[in-house]
């Protein structure tokens, strides 16, 4: 079904370069608000990896920006390619533990094998084939591949149609998903692209 070490520590430090990419960028550009200069102002999350992604757990630091001018402070969370929005799984994890309760004959050989709870992936599911369809990246995806997906195996039919090897798949399709990992930096799309 899947291999248990196609997430190692090498696939999130390919992860956080491009999440180190982004937030630079994004810091080359002034505050929406007032103009100041945007500063970093990390903070720390406890992302769980479940038994896929042990190692992920280790890369805890969400990368973000703050405006330095007095009386704004404005924060700008850029988007990231690890987190997905404000899940407490790392976003490879919800990815393929949605892709393994697809696969698995019953709810618990999925919590088995990924550690994950059954009604967090059932949760994940809806998500993956309601609200996310009617995404912006979704639909932009969805258009580069032609013919669209099939919903009802999203995210399953999404990896098998990017055609990579299963990690760089996961890793294609977290970029393609991260412009909605935040809703304070619009048109994050763009920093991803030039950190691509």
């Amino acid at each position: 079904m899947i291999d248990p070490f196609v997430l190692r520590i090498e696939f999130f430090e390919g992860l956080v370069a491009i999440d180190e990419a982004i937030v630079e960028r994004a810091a080359a550009e002034p505050c929406r608000e007032c103009g100041g200069a945007l500063h970093r102002g990390d903070h720390p999350r406890k992302p769980r990896g479940g038994l896929l992604a042990m190692a992920g757990e280790a890369f805890s630091r969400r990368f973000n920006l703050c405006c330095g001018q007095d009386g704004c402070r404005r924060r700008a969370m850029p988007p990231s390619v690890r987190f997905l929005g404000r899940r407490v799984y790392l976003g490879a994890v919800v990815i393929l533990a949605a892709t393994v309760s697809l696969a698995a004959a019953t709810s618990a050989a999925a919590t088995r094998t990924t550690g994950v709870p059954a009604r967090t992936t059932r949760r994940w599911l809806r998500w993956w084939r309601g609200p996310l369809t009617a995404s912006a990246p979704f639909v932009e995806l969805s258009a580069r591949l032609v013919p669209a997906p099939e919903r009802q195996r999203i995210p399953q039919s999404l990896l098998e149609r990017l055609a990579d090897e299963r990690p760089a798949a996961i890793a294609k399709l977290l970029a393609w998903l991260a412009p909605i990992t935040t809703t304070s930096c619009p048109d994050g799309s763009r920093f991803l692209r030039a950190a691509m």
